[in-house]
């Protein structure tokens, strides 16, 4: 589907023309046209595929669906594929976006998105100092907001873990509090598989050795790369923690049996300690001392009754009850 195909001159807006135009704009001077699909079909992407020469490999990585995050250079046009996320519900949704570029024409195709990355259009046209740099520029602005979508969903996971370490240590929910945190750390790796890639992609944008149409644009991919290596080190250590907390839980479990072990181990001593005295005197001998004194059965008891209650004071004064 079709959301807007817009020509630009020197960094501003002229036009939105129809598809069927678009070969009229092409290799004008300071020209560039920017087209924007949504969930498009194979149909429409064979046409953009004839109407800008697009590489066979590339758009049949778009045709085949989730593809890992990659930077690709062919001979005549860039290929970016970008995971997009979206958080709600408190849960992480996944969708595509990839960004064709070459020197007079831009293709972003968007699978599965949640996100409108609308903005991204508007703030261009704002900047239209910036957007001389053409068509590497829009590739750009679209890279960053969808790497900049990350931070809030990394800063939500974040806040999320910090309550659950704290509430760790206040409530005796052990299993509730491990399926949170593997669900957390669910969420973390499915943004860091996302992530994790385009480092290696954005980094092949600056310094050394970089694709002629980025040119003079090369700073603006750093600032890119220092993102995604933010939000990677953030999301490392976020796996380190949530590993460290899952140890942390296990030994509360831990300290948890070995607290009602240690109270059944007081509570049986007390219970054996009785059954030895009841057992010596029930049996039937006929010389059991005082076993025809009238006060040698509330004895009995008296020295049974003590004796727990001592092993209970005791049990009690260690801990164990």
């Amino acid at each position: 589907m079709l959301i807007n195909c817009v020509v630009y001159n020197d960094g501003r807006k002229q036009a939105d023309i129809p598809l069927e135009e678009i070969s009229a704009h092409l290799h004008q001077p300071d020209n560039f046209v920017w087209v924007a699909l949504q969930d498009a079909s194979e149909e429409e992407l064979r046409a953009m595929q004839e109407q800008f020469g697009l590489h066979e490999l590339a758009v049949e990585d778009v045709l085949n669906g989730i593809q890992r995050p990659k930077v690709e250079e062919y001979d005549e046009h860039l290929f970016v594929y970008l995971q997009v996320p979206a958080y709600h519900g408190g849960k992480v949704h996944i969708g595509q976006i990839s960004i064709f570029v070459g020197p007079d024409f831009v293709l972003s195709v968007r699978q599965n998105c949640e996100q409108t990355l609308l903005g991204v259009r508007e703030r261009a046209e704002r900047e239209p100092h910036l957007l001389k740099y053409g068509s590497v520029y829009v590739m750009y602005a679209l890279s960053d907001a969808v790497v900049d979508l990350f931070f809030p969903m990394v800063d939500a996971l974040d806040d999320e873990l910090e309550q659950l370490e704290t509430a760790m240590f206040h409530n005796q929910e052990t299993r509730k509090n491990m399926e949170r945190l593997y669900e957390i750390k669910y969420k973390v790796n499915v943004l860091r598989h996302a992530l994790l890639p385009l480092a290696d992609g954005f980094s092949k944008l600056y310094g050394g050795r970089v694709p002629a149409l980025v040119g003079d644009a090369e700073n603006y991919f750093r600032d890119v790369h220092d993102h995604i290596m933010l939000l990677n080190s953030q999301l490392d250590s976020m796996r380190d923690t949530i590993s460290t907390a899952i140890q942390v839980n296990l030994s509360l479990i831990t300290i948890d049996h070995g607290e009602v072990n240690k109270k059944l181990a007081a509570w049986g001593a007390i219970l054996v300690l009785t059954t030895i005295f009841t057992g010596i005197w029930g049996m039937n001998f006929k010389y059991m001392p005082e076993l025809h004194w009238k006060f040698g059965y509330p004895l009995a008891l008296l020295i049974m009754a003590s004796c727990a209650i001592y092993l209970y004071r005791h049990f009690k004064k260690t801990g164990w009850i």
